[in-house]
């Protein structure tokens, strides 16, 4: 089974245009590669947001974390 097109190596390389797999797959695997980047930082930007959101209801708002800074200081 030959993902290259090409069936035997006993021929010119210099007539060989690309020998590696999946040849002419490079831009459709790139823009989904480019996407699945772009949703995994907007998963990720929801996601702290969430956490950093929980971490001000069980401590309290920013006034309250910053006044236990400086008490401690």
């Amino acid at each position: 089974m030959s993902t290259t097109g090409i069936d035997s190596w006993a021929v010119d390389l210099a007539e060989v245009t690309v020998i590696y797999p999946f040849q002419g797959w490079e831009v459709p695997m790139a823009i989904v590669a480019i996407v699945l980047w772009l949703a995994w930082h907007v998963w990720q930007i929801g996601f702290e947001a969430r956490e950093y959101q929980a971490e001000i209801d069980k401590f309290g708002d920013h006034e309250t974390i910053r006044k236990a800074i400086d008490e401690g200081n």
